[in-house]
């Protein structure tokens, strides 16, 4: 089948085109390889990830604002089901953006559901986030936890795409699922996630920097057992459902830094430094509501950063 992945030179957007084509169905990219983090990382995921499975994919420059853009994608390509992932991200970097970030996960999100609509899209899932629970104190959390008091603009966007979400779900019968996702990390990563950045830095001796004087714990979520996630929503076409997609163990950030630490061969220069703004202490998931259709996370850290480190090596020749 024909599948739509917004943000298809993204991180999670290439790993779940991949996917789709060695299972044998075609993923139409779109993306606007913006300059939030260095667009060569996206070129090169397109054309050095994806190299063998060109011609398998179709590949548009563009931004999901762009109204007579989408048009002509969904009026040519007719595409089955929709995997919407394009946004601006990041927590800190919306507190200094907040109207940037309304109009290309809010407003972009928008326009996609209305063409979803149109052309009679059978699923449409799109990317949520651990985010929108904001300080909640009650762990591990639950699809059901009132999620009303986001602490950053990035929060609040994807917020208002669940609820979005709900209304053409509800009014429209489009089968929507968000996927709220848990500290997603792994080979072709972004550079702005905190396994890139400590690699980078351990690597070059320099310092790094352990927000909350690295008293953080999360649900590292390594990237292929995000894709699987996806995958399995894609494939049951739930009329409306909001999940949860996190790995099954809570580790602490000084954990993850030894980790990085031991397969990079270098002991970090650690700056302790306080909690950031728009920032939570811990994220941990409850997954059972997406365990009930068969999935499950495999991967752990201690493999998933070997992993990464590893591909880190090869890809900056080190």
């Amino acid at each position: 089948m024909k599948v739509l992945i917004t943000g298809g030179a993204g991180f999670i957007g290439s790993a779940t085109a991949k996917a789709l084509m060695e299972r044998g169905d075609t993923p139409i990219l779109i993306d606007n390889f913006n300059d939030y983090y260095d667009p060569k990382l996206k070129e090169d995921r397109i054309k050095k990830f994806l190299k063998e499975y060109k011609g398998q994919f179709v590949l548009y420059r563009g931004d999901i604002r762009d109204e007579k853009f989408l048009e002509k994608v969904f009026k040519k390509e007719k595409p089955e089901k929709v995997i919407h992932l394009a946004a601006m991200a990041g927590v800190r970097n919306s507190l200094e953006n907040p109207a940037l970030y309304v109009d290309i996960n809010v407003m972009g999100t928008v326009r996609l559901l209305d063409l979803a609509v149109k052309y009679k899209v059978k699923n449409f899932l799109y990317a949520s986030s651990s985010s929108v629970y904001g300080n909640n104190k009650k762990l591990p959390f639950s699809e059901s936890d009132n999620v009303d008091t986001p602490i950053s603009p990035y929060a609040a966007s994807k917020k208002a795409d669940e609820l979005l979400a709900h209304v053409y779900s509800h009014v429209y019968k489009l089968p929507t699922t968000g996927l709220r996702f848990f500290t997603v990390y792994g080979p072709w990563g972004r550079p702005d996630m905190a396994l890139f950045l400590f690699t980078d830095k351990i690597f070059a001796g320099q310092v790094i920097e352990v927000n909350n004087h690295g008293k953080m714990s999360r649900n590292f979520t390594y990237i292929d057992d995000i894709v699987s996630g996806i995958l399995t929503c894609l494939d049951n076409d739930l009329s409306y459902a909001v999940m949860n997609i996190g790995g099954d163990k809570e580790d602490t950030l000084l954990k993850f830094i030894e980790e990085i630490e031991k397969n990079v061969g270098k002991v970090a220069k650690k700056k302790m430094m306080p909690l950031p703004a728009g920032d939570v202490v811990a994220t941990v998931a409850d997954i059972r509501k997406l365990r009930k259709l068969g999935w499950k996370p495999t991967t752990r850290i201690d493999k998933g950063i070997k992993n990464f480190v590893e591909w880190y090596r090869g890809y900056y020749k080190i």
